[in-house]
């Protein structure tokens, strides 16, 4: 089990993401724009570097919804590898058997 504190900071971070996106997304607008002014675009440049750091998108790990483990995370399910083989092998998962060969 990982500390608590990397879990909730990570609940910090998702949470700090969505309350700056859409500010973030006009500002990314304004600089991925080839029409807007130099001094429009070194002021979305600076109110940019002003939001927190862990508002951006790509600071969000990717952890376990049941144990919170940060490696081995299978997207499609939510979890981690070794709750997934646990919930497979408990028939837990619909569709997902064992194969043998």
């Amino acid at each position: 089990m990982p500390k608590t504190s990397a879990i909730e900071r990570n609940k910090k971070r998702i949470r700090l993401t969505a309350k700056y996106k859409t500010v973030r997304a006009e500002l990314k607008a304004i600089l991925a724009n080839p029409a807007s002014t130099d001094e429009d675009f070194f002021a979305a440049q600076k109110k940019l570097a002003k939001l927190p750091r862990n508002s951006s998108a790509v600071r969000i790990r990717n952890r376990c919804s049941m144990s919170g483990r940060p490696r081995g995370y299978k997207r499609k399910y939510g979890v981690s590898r070794l709750t997934f083989r646990e919930l497979a092998l408990a028939g837990k998962i619909p569709g997902v058997t064992k194969s043998s060969w």
